[in-house]
């Protein structure tokens, strides 16, 4: 199990894809983090409302020249820089016979464009995402869900991710499970994981 953002798809700048969102669509980020994210992001990115269902009357009031379309495709464009080195490590382990699977915070658009647009899809055998899910991480019922819709038991499970709170959550829900940085080969961490009593954090 592979997180996406901050795993797979690594930023350039430690800002990510909104940096230049005011230089490039006159939006300043601070805005529609205020009057979007702020508000919104928790029921798209569970399911419960649509990305420009939300999206579009927010734009109506803070950049009515901006369209949604124009929007959405910038961020997606802007948040779409694959770790080719990590992908040709899980490519040697999916080549070993590891089934390779996306364990992703994300709502249904982006999680399409990932899977379809970025080809995703040649690398993974599944994703398993927020918004399909109706869990986010760090829940555990985020990780159950995973469980019941692959069928792997907790202990067959290895997990990387970017955040602490995420990688403490997947071992107490009985999977093993490694911090992501970049800083060190996966075949390292997945032998030391290896290694820890299952459930500790």
């Amino acid at each position: 199990m592979v997180d996406v953002d901050g795993v797979v798809i690594v930023h350039p700048d430690p800002e990510g894809w909104s940096v230049h969102l005011e230089r490039d669509l006159d939006l300043p980020k601070a805005l529609l983090q205020s009057a979007f994210f702020a508000p919104h992001w928790q029921d798209i990115i569970l399911g419960r409302a649509g990305l420009r269902e939300r999206l579009v009357p927010v734009l109506a009031e803070i950049a009515p020249g901006l369209s949604a379309d124009r929007l959405v495709r910038y961020w997606f464009e802007n948040d779409a820089h694959l770790d080719h080195g990590l992908l040709a490590q899980l490519a040697a382990l999916r080549a070993g016979g590891i089934a390779l699977h996306l364990a992703t915070v994300q709502e249904h658009e982006r999680a399409r464009h990932i899977w379809d647009e970025l080809a995703l899809k040649q690398h993974f055998d599944g994703m398993h995402y927020a918004a399909a899910l109706g869990w986010a991480k760090p829940e555990a019922q985020f990780f159950r869900a995973v469980e019941a819709r692959t069928s792997f038991s907790p202990g067959e499970i290895f997990f990387i991710d970017d955040k602490a709170a995420n990688v403490e959550a997947a071992r107490a829900a009985g999977w093993s499970a490694a911090l992501w940085d970049g800083s060190r080969p996966l075949a390292s961490l997945m032998a030391e994981a290896a290694e820890r009593p299952q459930g500790l954090a």
